[in-house]
Parts: structure tokens; sequence; C-alpha cells
């Protein structure tokens, strides 16, 4: 017989282990996890950084709700974030500081004398950046381990190896089955499935929202001199670049968005190699070695804003989900939000300013 729970989290990623934490003290939950263990794709390839800007305006709420959370218990460390641009994208940096005027966030506008302050072997050309104070390094591992442990005490249990093959409705739920043959049931069933998220929504029966995976390649570089513990974030303002420093070594992305299927995603050298080209225009350091490369699935709605509610279709199947290049900075507002709907809770002091609508799959009909 199939044991029996209030609901199922498909995936336990920092999406799917976050929820079931918020969820644990008012409901019985199963977690199934295709991999061996938790967090082995896009939590575990993240580029680890809280950035009160990324994602756009409409997830700045998300971001700064979380700030707190991250901040109280230990999983930020300051660093600061630059945008930088040089004389032909002075526009570019006019229209961010406008973009996010209203957003919260706190930024301030660069010249040259002061960006080269900032980022020392800066090539002349680049001659503006928007400053981000507040951005700041996040322990992603220990983040993921703080929510899995909530939910372990909180009664949830955890299925690894257990991708799902089969879901059906029943008169009083769902009947779920894994590629391994083990059968659960339960009343709602929760798609937290990040790249898979469509796949998962088709084996359910339930129409496909249009999530798309995005591969996104960081590599590890070493490179003369040693960056400075406490150089910021930088990005590009036209979205080729980003870099920041990590124990000793920079790590590298060319901001690259190619679409993929869902899958293991591994870095092409290409993207290495392009990201490298882009960096030598910025700065004069020397690059010794590439140590490490990686690549990691980032997944997005048509309108690139998270997913966060009940099937317009079918309310027993829930979407959480599409959180794109922001779901680790946004994690605790958005499962005490998808907790909160779940439950038919108010909002609290955490999400009193998040609009639900604006992440209801409503949105798309």
């Amino acid at each position: 017989m199939a044991e029996r729970y209030d609901i199922a989290i498909i995936g336990a990623g920092m999406a799917g282990a976050s929820l079931a934490a918020e969820l644990a003290p008012h409901a019985s939950v199963v977690v199934l996890e295709a991999e061996d263990r938790p967090g082995y794709h896009a939590t575990g390839r993240s580029a680890a950084f809280w950035e009160e800007c990324y994602g756009g305006p409409d997830v700045v709420p998300l971001t700064l709700a979380s700030g707190p959370y991250l901040r109280e218990r230990g999983f930020l460390a300051q660093r600061g974030a630059l945008y930088v641009g040089r004389d032909e994208d002075c526009s570019a940096l006019d229209h961010f500081m406008m973009r996010f005027a209203n957003s919260g966030a706190t930024i301030e506008r660069l010249h040259a004398a002061e960006l080269a302050q900032r980022l020392p072997g800066l090539r002349p050309e680049w001659t503006g950046a928007v400053w981000e104070p507040a951005c700041a390094d996040i322990d992603v591992g220990a983040l993921h381990a703080h929510y899995l442990t909530a939910m372990r005490k909180g009664g949830v249990r955890l299925v690894t190896r257990a991708s799902l093959a089969a879901a059906s409705r029943t008169g009083d739920g769902w009947r779920l089955k894994t590629t391994g043959g083990t059968e659960f049931a339960a009343d709602l069933l929760v798609n937290a499935s990040g790249a898979w998220a469509d796949d998962v929504a088709r084996i359910a029966g339930v129409n496909p929202i249009g999530i798309e995976p995005k591969r996104r390649t960081v590599a590890q570089l070493r490179i003369d001199p040693l960056p400075p513990r406490d150089l910021p974030l930088v990005l590009d303002i036209s979205g080729k670049f980003y870099f920041r420093p990590e124990s000793g070594r920079l790590w590298l992305s060319p901001h690259d968005e190619e679409p993929s299927p869902p899958c293991d995603a591994a870095p092409e050298e290409l993207a290495v190699a392009t990201a490298i080209a882009r960096l030598e225009q910025v700065v004069d350091w020397r690059i010794e070695q590439v140590e490490h490369k990686w690549a990691g699935l980032r997944s997005f709605a048509p309108d690139r804003l998270p997913v966060y509610g009940p099937d317009p279709r079918n309310a027993g199947f829930f979407w959480f989900a599409g959180q794109g290049g922001f779901g680790i900075q946004t994690a605790p507002a958005a499962a005490r939000l998808g907790a909160q709907i779940i439950l038919g809770l108010p909002h609290d002091d955490m999400t009193q300013t998040l609009d639900r609508s604006r992440y209801s799959p409503d949105r798309f009909g």
C-alpha cells in the first residue's frame, strides 16, 4: 500500500528543501529527489551571491524580504557589487539607475575615478559604474543544509534516487510512482523540480508553462596579481560577464544563457574562452591557469519571473519553479510565501511586501 502524505514535493534542491522546511510544522510531507543527494544540479553550482538588483525590479521584493533571514543566521558575507560600463554604456548605466530607482535597492552612480579605486587594474576605457553596497556572498551549502536539517527535524521524509515516473489523480489526491517502483499518495503535488518543471507537469497531466532551462558557465582562474579579498562582485552593465574573488582565486562567467534540455549540464570550452577574452578587455591581470570549470541550468518562465501557486486548471498541482539565477538569494521569502499560499495563511513580517498575484501561474491563462 502506498505511503500517504498531505504534500509530496518533487525536488530537494534549495526550492524543495526550503519549502518543505516551512511546511513541516503544519503538514506531513515527503520530498522525492531524483539524484543520489539533494542539491546536485543548480543549487550545488551557484555563483553564490546575494545581489539586490539581480533578476530585475519584480524580483527585488523577494530578495529584500529574504535579506534579514540570511544575515541574522550568518549566511551572508558583505562584498558589494559594481555594474561597470564604458563611455558608450553611459545611457545603459543611467537607465539602470532609473529602472531600480523606486525598487528599494540601494544603488549609487560612480564615475571613472571612484570606479578605479574600487577595481585595481581596470583598463581606462571603463569609465562608469553603478555601485551596490549591500551585495554579499552566500554560503549556499550552509543554507541548503540548514533547510534540509529543518525539514528532517520537522518530520519530512526525504527519498533520494526517486525520479518521478508516473502521477495520476485519484478521488482523494495523487498516486505517485518513482522509477524504482516505490509508490506514494498525497493530497497535493508540488513541482519544485527546477529544469525538469515542465517535464514533471507533463507526467502529472498538467499543461506545461514553458519553463526553459538555460546553461550558465563558470570558471575558476588563478590570476596574477591575486584578487584582493575585498574585491566587489563585478558585472557588465550589458550582461556579458561577471566575476568575483573566491578563496584567492577568481570566479568568472560569460553570463551565458544557452537553451538546454534538462540534464547534468557540462561547461563548453567556447564559453570559458569567451569569458576569458571578455575579462582581458576589462582588467590587465595575467591569467595563469583555468583550475576548474562547471555549468548549471537556470530555468526561466516566459516572463522571467518565478512561478508560485496552484495550477489554474488543477488546484491539486502547485508550481514552485522558474526561479532563474535568483532562486538561492530569494529562498527564505519564496519558501515562506509558497507555504502561506498552500496552507491558506496570511502574510507575515517577512512576506508582507510581496504581491502573490505577481508570481501566480494564473498570469499565463
